[in-house]
């Protein structure tokens, strides 16, 4: 796994996961309850961040790390 993954993407990927995540955890759990639990899917853009590599950029040859 090389790295795929340049500063600013990393940075954008954690204020989106986070934000993704903290709408999941503290949404209110009336009528937002459904599109609540789609927050969770704020766990990918984190885990690509921590990692530095995205499957989709490897297949597709994209690379914004800048080397």
């Amino acid at each position: 796994m090389t790295r795929n993954i340049g500063t600013l993407d990393r940075g954008l990927r954690i204020v989106i996961g986070a934000a993704l995540v903290a709408f999941a955890i503290f949404a209110p759990q009336t009528d937002y309850a459904a599109w609540a639990n789609w927050g969770w899917i704020g766990l990918v853009p984190l885990a690509t961040a921590a990692l530095g590599w995205c499957p989709p950029y490897s297949l597709l040859g994209i690379n914004t790390c800048g080397r």
